[in-house]
């Protein structure tokens, strides 16, 4: 631009990707999309064997071994039978709306996972190219916005059923979905403040000394409850009420319409969690004791791809975990947990981190305190001892509140109660003396007058 100073504007900006793409050709990023499908395909065949075996520990039972060597071939021969399944749509259906939600459900799922950097640059048929399909200055926010375009896969196959119980379970999983997008989106913007940059190849190179899931845990801790919640999995996965809804969305589905949904789910299970990785856990980069040998040899080449697999699945364990231990939750105390604690608390989180962000760069003077070769700024220590004391004196406040209704909800109760006190009947617990109903003088009064005006 003519009226831009010429250095402003032959300079790079600081968010933009940090990835050299010149060396790739077209045929590349086709190739390199095809193995992204792939993988996603595969270690989702082999995540719901893992599933189901790891279940079958926890309940002391063996799980799949039948099907081919440990069980492994089981998924593949249920995703088999899944396909040979007659077809069902339902009278009243919507046709159109009914065949394309699943697709939209299915395909939204593997978009998301393009921005993920799988590792770092590496030479792929003669050529150097990063282990990552594409990047752009605002690739987090991609992430979101998939997952905000894959709830119209969820309420429009609700609504095209032409059921009641698929229409009330998509209702309630698009509440749930929309209402956890945003404690998540709120989580991720203490990354954007300690990266400088919503680039996922920017935030990965960020965490080359310290990863993110040390300064901004809180986010991170937020972020792990807003991905069960976002996936809809145990103990969130209320949009599939057994004993409430069937199904849910899907419950007129079958055949290989109800495998889209089924596949959608574990691959978004996958772009949760590598979102996670990257953001919180250094992405591709080896863990620090190993990224320190022979001046960061394992943390080049290849070995970025099993380091962010290696995490990867940590994430998949502890879903799997979380569905082999906890009950489903209530669906109104799970609405109530969002609302009114993780998207204010991470609001105030927020807050705290931009303060000491700000506090780091020299936004609120140079005052610094050396501890351990180390300068902390004066300023982020006065306002985290603040925060800290302001922390403890809610849960102060909100402990005696909370003694204070156990009291009065263990108190004994009456011997002798009057049914009327409250304006309606109330029936008498057990051991309870009911009280006559007595009339006031002045009630009498009141009834004879009107009797007498009667005549």
């Amino acid at each position: 631009m003519p009226h831009l100073p010429a250095g402003l504007a032959s300079a790079p900006f600081a968010d933009n990707p940090s990835l050299d793409f010149s060396d790739t050709p077209w045929w590349l990023h086709l190739v390199k999309a095809l193995l992204v499908f792939v993988f996603l395909l595969v270690n989702t065949l082999i995540v719901i064997w893992f599933e189901r075996r790891v279940i079958g520990r926890m309940q002391q039972r063996p799980g799949p071994n039948r099907t081919g060597p440990f069980g492994l071939l089981q998924t593949l021969a249920d995703g088999v039978k899944l396909a040979l399944k007659e077809d069902l749509t339902p009278k009243n259906a919507d046709k159109i709306v009914f065949a394309l939600a699943p697709v939209i459900a299915g395909a939204m799922a593997f978009v998301s996972f393009a921005i993920i950097p799988l590792g770092p640059t590496v030479s792929m048929f003669g050529h150097q190219t990063p282990l990552q399909l594409t990047d752009i200055p605002v690739a987090v926010l991609l992430v979101l916005a998939v997952a905000g375009v894959g709830v119209y896969g969820i309420v429009l196959a609700g609504w095209s059923s032409g059921s009641t119980y698929p229409l009330l379970g998509g209702l309630r999983s698009t509440a749930q979905v929309i209402s956890y997008e945003i404690a998540m989106g709120l989580s991720l913007v203490a990354v954007f403040l300690y990266s400088g940059s919503m680039s996922t190849s920017q935030i990965v190179a960020a965490q080359k000394d310290l990863w993110y899931i040390i300064p901004a845990f809180f986010s991170f801790f937020v972020y792990v409850i807003t991905m069960v919640g976002e996936t809809n999995r145990l103990p969130f996965d209320l949009a599939e009420g057994e004993g409430e809804l069937t199904g849910g969305f899907h419950t007129e589905y079958s055949s290989l319409k109800f495998a889209m949904f089924f596949l959608g789910e574990y691959v978004n299970m996958f772009t949760v969690a590598a979102l996670a990785t990257t953001m919180f856990l250094g992405g591709w980069q080896a863990p620090p004791g190993i990224a320190a040998i022979n001046d960061g040899m394992f943390n080049e080449g290849w070995w970025g791809l099993l380091w962010f697999v290696i995490k990867l699945w940590l994430f998949m364990f502890f879903f799997v975990w979380l569905r082999g231990s906890l009950p489903r939750v209530r669906y109104d105390q799970f609405m109530r947990f969002g609302w009114k604690f993780l998207i204010p608390v991470t609001l105030a989180w927020v807050v705290v981190v931009a303060f000491i962000r700000g506090s780091q760069l020299g936004y609120f003077g140079d005052a610094a305190l050396t501890l351990g070769n180390r300068q902390f700024p004066v300023f982020s220590i006065v306002f985290v001892v603040i925060v800290s004391l302001g922390a403890l004196l809610a849960v102060w406040v909100w402990d005696n509140k909370k003694i204070e209704k156990d009291a009065a909800r263990s108190a004994p109760a009456p011997e002798e109660i009057d049914p009327f006190a409250g304006g309606y009947p109330v029936p008498p617990l057990p051991g309870q003396r009911l009280k006559e109903p007595t009339m006031a003088i002045s009630d009498r009064t009141d009834a004879t007058d009107k009797e007498a005006a009667r005549g």
